[in-house]
């Protein structure tokens, strides 16, 4: 399962995958999933930062994420700096910090046991399960926090 959330952990998409498939194949549909509510207007489809692990530092998801104008706060994996890949990039570290918002949700969703055992044999029924749980999420934060 991929997971996209917020700065304060409050889920926006889930995208369900097989097991074998690395995480860094879903990151642009996971993103158009993504459509975050602006005080007027329509609906954004992209974030200004997305922040991930070492498992997304790829050439091909920084070009994506840079083509959209969001900045990517990835750190590079230690082969790519021996290589000379990110040494002229400044990196935040304050805002990678905020990441771990995704590891709390993550966490909150397998406080459920439905979904650290995933009774569900179809992935259509396992994302259901996972819309009702952030349903559940958002009443939980109420909705005027989720835009």
């Amino acid at each position: 399962m991929h997971l996209l959330t917020d700065s304060r952990g409050v889920p926006l998409a889930a995208l369900i995958s097989p097991g074998q498939r690395h995480e860094s194949k879903y990151v642009a549909p996971l993103m158009e999933q993504v459509r975050l509510q602006g005080p007027c207007g329509r609906p954004l489809r992209r974030p200004r930062r997305l922040a991930g692990d070492k498992g997304y530092s790829y050439p091909g998801i920084r070009q994506w994420l840079r083509n959209r104008d969001i900045e990517a706060i990835i750190p590079y994996r230690s082969d790519q700096l021996a290589q000379g890949h990110g040494q002229h990039e400044s990196f935040d570290r304050v805002a990678y910090r905020k990441r771990n918002a995704v590891e709390r949700c993550v966490g909150w969703l397998k406080e459920n046991r439905r979904f650290s055992t995933r009774y569900e044999k179809l992935a259509v029924n396992f994302q259901a399960m996972i819309d009702l749980a952030f349903i559940q999420r958002y009443l939980a934060v109420g909705f005027s926090d989720t835009a």
